[in-house]
């Protein structure tokens, strides 16, 4: 299904299980996939709709039960994510892809490699990520690190009993300085509270109990490494020169004025670093 709005095509792309798939096209070009982060949606890049589009084909998709993608209940996996992101490019009939992923995207795309390798895929970025969100490791900065069950409850205790509240907290870290603008955090909250909570928590559940550092090893395309640097929430550069050396030809760029949010808070400096890994 397609249809236009100004400066783009919009696509509902079906899912190997009935799931429809919003998926926006911006210019022309090598095509460049941008998967966000849990609760979030392709909204996020807008910096990269508007920033890219004169040079690359921008193709932005929201994860299902997200931003305007069908909300469904089941599939709220890091396997089925990245099916759905293989039925988007395949629907499309990409290739020579840079396939980029922010925060729970990350894996989501390692989970992509993992099982179709590099097909349709000349280079990748990771975001903001983390490979192993409960790893014990000194490298890992996540805040479930050492398998914090007790802080996983909590998060999704949460979640569940004041939504909004913890959406406008999460998206108020996500700022190198710990606090949105007001009007960042205006429309941005609106698109968390797209994703129903059910499909958060399975999601987020599903996301934490999984392991791609051996994946890491076995990435034979150029990837950007992305990372902000933040006391309120960030991977930071610890995490960032962790992945970046497990992965072959990993390049870190660190962000030092981002928290979260590289791709947005220094949008102009992201664009060009993600520009020069799709060119090689």
């Amino acid at each position: 299904m397609l249809r236009r709005k100004q400066g783009a095509e919009i696509h509902l792309v079906e899912a190997d299980d009935g799931a429809l798939i919003h998926v926006e096209l911006w210019g022309t070009g090598q095509p460049v996939v941008l998967v966000h982060g849990w609760t979030m949606s392709g909204e996020f890049w807008v910096r990269q709709k508007e920033g890219l589009a004169d040079d690359f084909q921008v193709v932005v998709m929201d994860l299902r039960s997200h931003g305007n993608s069908s909300k469904i209940l089941q599939g709220h996996t890091m396997p089925q994510y990245a099916r759905d992101i293989r039925s988007v490019i395949a629907y499309l009939g990409l290739r020579e892809t840079v396939l980029a992923g922010w925060s729970l995207g990350g894996p989501v795309v390692l989970e992509y490699w993992k099982t179709y390798g590099g097909r349709g895929i000349s280079a990748m970025a990771l975001v903001e990520m983390t490979p192993c969100a409960m790893s014990p490791e000194a490298w890992n900065t996540h805040s479930l690190r050492g398998h914090n069950f007790d802080g996983l409850n909590e998060a999704m205790l949460s979640l569940q009993e004041d939504r909004r509240a913890y959406g406008s907290r999460f998206i108020d870290i996500m700022f190198k300085q710990g606090e949105a603008p007001t009007e960042d955090r205006a429309w941005m909250l609106r698109e968390h509270l797209k994703t129903p909570t059910p499909a958060a928590v399975a999601a987020y559940s599903d996301y934490v109990m999984r392991d791609y550092t051996t994946v890491l090893e076995t990435i034979s395309v150029p990837v950007l490494v992305a990372n902000g640097d933040s006391t309120h929430m960030a991977f930071g550069p610890k995490t960032g020169r962790y992945v970046a050396d497990a992965i072959p030809d990993g390049r870190l760029k660190l962000f030092e004025n981002s928290g979260h949010l590289p791709f947005y808070e220094e949008a102009d400096a992201f664009n060009k670093a993600l520009a020069d890994i799709a060119r090689g």
